[in-house]
């Protein structure tokens, strides 16, 4: 089974740079694992790593749909897959770089979506529901007939709790179960799952240090573009860390430092349930970048490869 090396945690611990630095000592390709990168337009706020920065390591899964296209961890979880056979077919090594748990869960264990279950009037009707009677009212239902997943999914995540009633809906059975079967199926490589961790006080203080650079290479600019194009606030891809808070302070909702305040909140709060995601994976193996030095932790990786260096 071909080995895809897995470079996970949570935001601002630089895993896109040890990516790349590792893309470079073995002959490596990188599929980005972030929600976020997957859209045009959305460079700045989502850490997109220049044209400079990339070093020539080509890189997959980035600016693949336009901010107002759907876009599923089925697709994701698809079109990773079809990189990783090709980059492996041209002889050299998959890395896979992300902090989105759900994405990087769907390929490690293999989860199966079922795609073709679709009912865009329950949908609909689910939506007004819950414009009528808030979120928690859908998502007591969903307790009712799938506490599993009632358990994992916020309340305020309406997206998901509809879909959890969807395929309920559909086929009688909760998406807990569909769930826990695709996973009996193992996954067509050989995953080797590594995540960046450090301590918290440092990891904050790296958010706060990030965040005051995007704004000075001009996130608030480049959200006023996206929203110039005709995009509405309203759309998931702007829901994202950055993009919807700087929207509200350009609609005049709060000040830039407020916005800024609370981009850095968020971040944080982000941060923190990547780490508990990341902490529930099997077979994931924590690297302390306040132990390990990059040399360090490029030989353990490369190790992982059983590649020389």
């Amino acid at each position: 089974m071909e080995k895809v090396i897995v470079l996970a945690g949570p935001t601002a611990t630089g895993k896109t740079d040890l990516a790349i630095e590792l893309a470079l000592m073995v002959n490596g390709e990188i599929i980005s694992a972030d929600s976020a990168q997957v859209y045009r337009y959305m460079d700045i706020g989502t850490a997109k790593p220049t044209p400079e920065e990339q070093r020539g390591i080509p890189h997959h899964m980035m600016d693949i749909v336009y901010p107002d296209e759907a876009f599923s961890v089925a697709q994701f979880k698809a079109l990773a897959e079809a990189a990783i056979r090709d980059i492996l077919a041209r002889g050299k090594v998959p890395i896979v770089a992300g902090g989105t748990g759900l994405y990087i869960s769907s390929l490690v264990y293999n989860i199966q979506f079922s795609e073709t279950i679709s009912d865009q009037e329950f949908r609909e009707r689910m939506k007004t529901l819950a414009e009528q009677y808030g979120p928690e009212y859908l998502h007591n239902r969903l307790k009712a007939i799938d506490p599993i997943s009632a358990e994992k999914i916020h309340p305020n995540n309406v997206k998901r709790v509809i879909r959890a009633l969807e395929v309920y809906e559909s086929t009688g059975r909760p998406i807990s179960e569909h769930q826990a079967l695709s996973r009996t199926k193992p996954p067509e490589f050989d995953y080797r799952l590594f995540g960046l961790i450090m301590d918290r006080q440092r990891l904050y203080e790296r958010i706060e240090q990030r965040t005051d650079i995007m704004m000075k290479k001009g996130l608030a600019d480049e959200v006023a573009r996206i929203l110039g194009m005709g995009y509405p606030r309203d759309l998931v891809s702007l829901q994202a860390i950055g993009y919807k808070e700087i929207a509200a302070a350009l609609y005049g909702e709060c000040s830039m430092d407020e916005a800024v305040q609370q981009i850095k909140l968020n971040t944080r709060h982000l941060a923190k349930r990547q780490i508990t995601w990341f902490n529930s994976m099997e077979g994931l193996k924590w690297l302390d970048t306040q132990v390990l030095d990059r040399r360090a932790m490029l030989k353990i990786l490369a190790d992982a490869l059983n590649i020389g260096h």
